[in-house]
């Protein structure tokens, strides 16, 4: 009950001067990032599970939820994909004993859970905990303290088995999606979608960052999927196709593919693509401009039932994206999305320190807190002495 109560104050209190169109406060200082920061990192390391994983099937205040992802193999996948976010924020931002100890047992969770399978032919939850996984994996890799070193042989052998799977589950077209919609169901799926390709491309890219060794066919086939899904005007369609088509539905519209933009665009600089400068400041210039389409979407149980389609957990994920675009514009452009991008994190953030957009069990505030944290620290380039961990 105290959880219902609290999305519905949320609901009707947390984004209420963006919904009114109200000017945002004063930019944040150093200070108020920074804390931010810390908390998310407190959160983390209380939340976490006694065997080094976070999230559970428990909690979910939405019936269909419990009663659509029943499989075990499901939470197993959410569970390893959570973990693999909270290890990389962990690594990123963190400098307390305390919280590197918190993402060492993450890591060791991740080693020894490197064989998610498909939980059933329609389900193919599985692909997020290899993407994220595999960024966990990477973060702890490149951190440089001592105590990942006893780590390194287990993350050795565990990144090639979540690679292998995760080429195994490449879609024909090139992409991966959560869902298996197309009939017949077949082992290597057919759906695919821009945003989760995005995210695997994003992830790779990390791995081979490591030294790591990627299927280099895999990776220039998900780069090409996803430059073709941007339309027209500037949105990237959900859905993978073989045939792109130019017609536009409410999902495909700017107003419903704000996160994709960002993660569509990070992917595609990530694959080595030379994407204009001003396309990435316009699909920026379009996220903040209409971003009270993903506030009305913030909690909201239903996915896809607010406007233009949006869901309520594409509000973290995509803010964390668009500070990997920020960090490759230039400084003056930086100046002016970093206040904006922080302003629309710091008021995610629970009084437990977690942050949270969507209900779905025991994930949805670490995995909440995880992308917030790792955001916050890319802003704080707007000031790079404070810059104190490794990005």
């Amino acid at each position: 009950m105290i959880r219902l109560t609290l999305i519905v104050l949320l609901l009707f209190s947390g984004s209420a001067d963006a919904l009114a169109g109200a000017e945002p406060p004063a930019p944040a200082t150093a200070e108020q990032v920074r804390t931010a920061i810390q908390r998310g990192i407190d959160f983390l390391v209380q939340d976490q599970n006694p065997d080094g994983s976070w999230g559970g099937p428990q909690d979910s205040i939405t019936t269909w939820s419990g009663s659509t992802w029943p499989n075990p193999e499901s939470h197993r996948a959410w569970k390893v994909g959570t973990t693999g976010l909270c290890c990389a924020a962990l690594y990123q931002t963190a400098t307390a004993d305390v919280a590197l100890e918190a993402a060492d047992r993450g890591v060791r969770y991740l080693i020894e859970n490197a064989d998610v399978r498909r939980p059933n032919e329609w389900d193919t939850m599985n692909n997020w905990a290899y993407i994220y996984g595999l960024q966990g994996l990477a973060a702890a890799f490149d951190h440089s303290r001592n105590g990942v070193s006893k780590l390194r042989p287990g993350i050795t052998d565990a990144i090639p088995k979540y690679l292998a799977d995760l080429a195994r589950f490449q879609s024909l077209h090139g992409g991966w999606g959560y869902l298996e919609f197309g009939q017949p169901r077949t082992r290597r799926p057919q759906w695919g979608t821009s945003f989760m390709t995005g995210a695997a491309i994003v992830a790779l890219d990390r791995v081979q960052q490591q030294g790591f060794d990627i299927d280099q066919a895999m990776f220039d086939r998900a780069v090409r999927a996803v430059e073709r899904c941007r339309l027209p005007n500037g949105a990237y369609a959900y859905s993978i196709v073989p045939i792109p088509s130019v017609r536009l539905e409410r999902i495909n519209e700017i107003k419903g593919s704000l996160s994709r933009i960002e993660v569509c665009q990070a992917a595609l600089l990530s694959g080595g693509k030379d994407v204009p400068v001003e396309q990435l400041e316009t699909g920026l210039g379009h996220f903040f401009r209409e971003h009270r389409f993903l506030d009305m979407a913030v909690l909201k149980p239903v996915p896809h039932e607010s406007y233009y389609q949006n869901s309520g957990y594409f509000y973290l994920f995509g803010h964390y994206y668009a500070a990997l675009v920020i960090d490759r514009l230039s400084a003056e452009a930086q100046a002016e999305f970093w206040p904006k991008l922080q302003h629309e994190i710091l008021k995610m953030q629970q009084k437990d320190g977690s942050m949270w957009d969507y209900d779905m069990h025991r994930y949805d505030r670490p995995y909440g807190a995880a992308f917030g944290i790792m955001t916050l620290h890319h802003s704080l380039a707007a000031w790079p002495t404070d810059i104190t961990a490794a990005r």
